[in-house]
């Protein structure tokens, strides 16, 4: 009988705790990352799109390119053999002992919002790629193969994750972003091929699961003193475009019971919004975050006024009851100040619970390197609920210090950053040994 067939029988009745191999022998010790050079890598990608107003490393731009090259070559250096697919996204694979089985895909992205910080995105990305090095060095092969990805354009609408398991539409490929190019110019720009889409898809059963390690972007981690975050499921999305119509009439010259003020019904609508969603105990969040008003004169009752509506929360269900809720105020409002109300949605995503079994997984890693866990929600949008079409996901939230983040200010801790790629290295290691 073969060592590792020896060890694995006497694992399988407890004689032998179930380690990594190092060189073919069993490892006592696991393996941990370089949290030094971590965040040096964290620090050296930020230079890309660097700017006095924050970091603007936005999809396709050039700052873009040159932090994916950079990416890449960390992918390279750790043993990766990275290629971009037809999609865009890097991605590297590190093979497994047994290739049969599902790979183990981990990753995120780190293309930027505009005057964004150097956190969001980018200690998962380099986390990840830290995981692959980390292993190498060590001489550990796992069973499963390891893929590390580096989405494209996830500020963007989770463009990379979304086209890896859906095919795209004409609207999807045709919206502009703030680098000023579409998607579908911005496909062949980063390296991938719009003719090569529908082969790029991956389908469910090619992945074991998607792991992500992310700041958490909200202060409750470090308001609470707590390690790690234990992602609960990302919320659903509703964006809303809303309409008021009134009438554009002489400010000085209208009476104030014959006007049809837009401005009026949507200040009211907005206020509305605010207390529905504080009328009831939940989790729901809302947010009225721009208006357009027509003519826009100091001198003129507004005619029109446009604004959005921004509406989460982690069950579907809630996403609809509010939808409609909205709907009957905003016509209830119009009734009132003599105006037209019109509500149209302009993007949805669907909630995307955790798997259980993976938040176990993690919640084991994180107690066997002696850090504090929190089950949490995620009310930010991530690559992962897209994967959660195809694959189960799990994801790890380290702190924001103050919960400040798409800013300038965005900061986690270096210390932080190490635990938590810590936890996602352990939690590959244990999700490699045993399964989900």
């Amino acid at each position: 009988m073969r060592r590792r067939e020896f060890l694995a029988g006497l694992a399988a009745f407890g004689a032998v705790p179930e380690l990594p191999e190092f060189g073919g022998i069993a490892r006592r010790h696991p393996p941990q990352v370089n949290g030094d050079r971590l965040n040096r890598h964290l620090a050296e990608l930020s230079a890309f799109g660097k700017s006095p107003g924050g970091t603007n490393r936005v999809a396709y731009s050039e700052a873009d390119l040159v932090g994916r090259k950079y990416a890449a070559e960390l992918m390279r250096a750790a043993g990766l053999d990275p290629r971009i697919d037809a999609i865009g996204n890097i991605v590297g694979r590190r093979e497994g002992r047994e290739p049969s089985l599902p790979s183990i895909l981990i990753g995120s992205h780190i293309d930027s919002v505009t005057n964004g910080g150097n956190y969001d995105g980018d200690v998962g990305s380099m986390g990840a790629i830290e995981i692959a090095q980390t292993l190498a060095e060590s001489m550990v092969m796992l069973r499963h193969s390891l893929e590390v990805v580096i989405f494209q354009n996830e500020e963007g609408g989770t463009v990379g994750s979304k086209l890896m398991v859906q095919p795209p539409t004409d609207s999807d490929l045709d919206r502009v972003m703030r680098s000023g190019i579409s998607v579908r110019d911005g496909i062949g720009r980063i390296g991938g091929s719009l003719a090569g889409l529908a082969a790029a898809r991956r389908k469910a059963g090619d992945f074991l699961c998607y792991l992500e390690l992310h700041i958490e972007q909200g202060g409750i981690l470090d308001r609470t003193g707590v390690n790690i975050g234990i992602v609960e499921g990302i919320v659903g999305l509703r964006w809303f475009e809303v309409t008021f119509t009134g009438f554009a009439n002489h400010a000085g010259t209208t009476p104030m019971n014959q006007r049809k003020d837009a401005m009026l019904a949507a200040a009211k609508f907005t206020v509305a919004v605010n207390q529905a969603v504080r009328s009831v105990p939940g989790r729901q969040v809302a947010t009225v975050g721009r208006l357009t008003v027509s003519p826009g004169t100091v001198n003129i009752v507004p005619g029109e006024v446009t604004l959005t509506v921004d509406l989460r929360d982690l069950k579907a269900e809630t996403l609809v009851r509010f939808t409609k809720r909205f709907e009957a105020l905003g016509k209830q409002i119009a009734a009132e100040t003599g105006t037209t109300f019109a509500m149209r949605a302009t993007s949805t995503n669907e909630p995307a619970p955790t798997d259980p079994r993976l938040r176990r997984r993690i919640a084991q890693s994180a107690e066997s390197l002696g850090l504090t866990t929190l089950l949490m929600p995620s009310g930010a949008g991530h690559d992962a609920q897209e994967i959660a079409r195809i694959a189960p996901i799990g994801m790890i939230f380290v702190p924001s210090v103050g919960g400040v983040s798409h800013s300038p200010n965005e900061l986690t801790r270096p210390g932080d950053i190490t635990n938590g790629a810590n936890v996602l290295l352990q939690t590959v290691l244990m999700l490699d040994r045993s399964g989900l």
